[in-house]
């Protein structure tokens, strides 16, 4: 190859790269625009939540006095705990080491997945329902809407777990892992607020 093909192919390879990494930049951009509008309506419920609860002179439903702490507080260690663990499938990625990873990645579903069926039974033993006044919907509301977040993000998780067993298809630093790990952050943050407002503060 002479050298004036040989710093065209040279050229060529490095406009294709700066396109891929331009490419990324696009849609991480993309994501974080989706955070934010995601991060307001959560913020929305918030104040609608404080709002009415300062506001209310009977904010829990009749012959109702409080929710119990003691399990979703047990739920809410499991899912702020995945965090670190989808951190270390993240370090293990990096270092191309894919066993580690799924096993990691794994376990971050699993910690994900029992945190909504402890949400479930939570849900199956309350003695209040949606329509049961303004603490009734607003309880639905916000833990119905953050539970919705974290099936999708177990969702994804599954789907980059697949693409973990496509020969040549993973790399370190691959974007899709990292968005669905800056995704399950901000869920687990979501949830440390809602826990808070819903359980902590009477």
């Amino acid at each position: 190859m002479s050298t004036a093909n040989l710093d065209s192919a040279l050229n060529t390879k490095a406009a294709v790269h700066g396109a891929e990494h331009e490419e990324e930049d696009h849609r991480m951009f993309g994501f974080i625009v989706f955070l934010i509008s995601e991060s307001v309506i959560f913020i929305s419920f918030f104040v609608g939540y404080i709002v009415y609860k300062l506001s209310a002179t009977d904010w829990y439903p009749a012959g109702f006095e409080g929710l119990e702490v003691r399990e979703p507080f047990i739920n809410t260690v499991v899912l702020v705990s995945s965090s670190f663990v989808i951190y270390f499938a993240e370090r293990y990625l990096h270092r191309e080491n894919l066993w580690g990873f799924r096993i990691f990645w794994f376990l971050t579903m699993a910690m994900g997945g029992y945190f909504l069926v402890g949400q479930a039974v939570e849900w199956m033993n309350l003695p209040f329902g949606f329509t049961d006044g303004v603490f009734g919907g607003t309880f639905y509301l916000l833990t119905g809407f953050h539970g919705l977040h974290v099936l999708t993000g177990v969702l994804l998780q599954g789907v980059m777990l697949g693409r973990s067993f496509i020969p040549d298809n993973y790399e370190g630093g691959e974007y899709g892992v990292n968005a669905t790990s800056i995704f399950w952050h901000f869920v687990d943050v979501i949830w440390i607020v809602l826990f808070i407002l819903i359980y902590v503060w009477r």
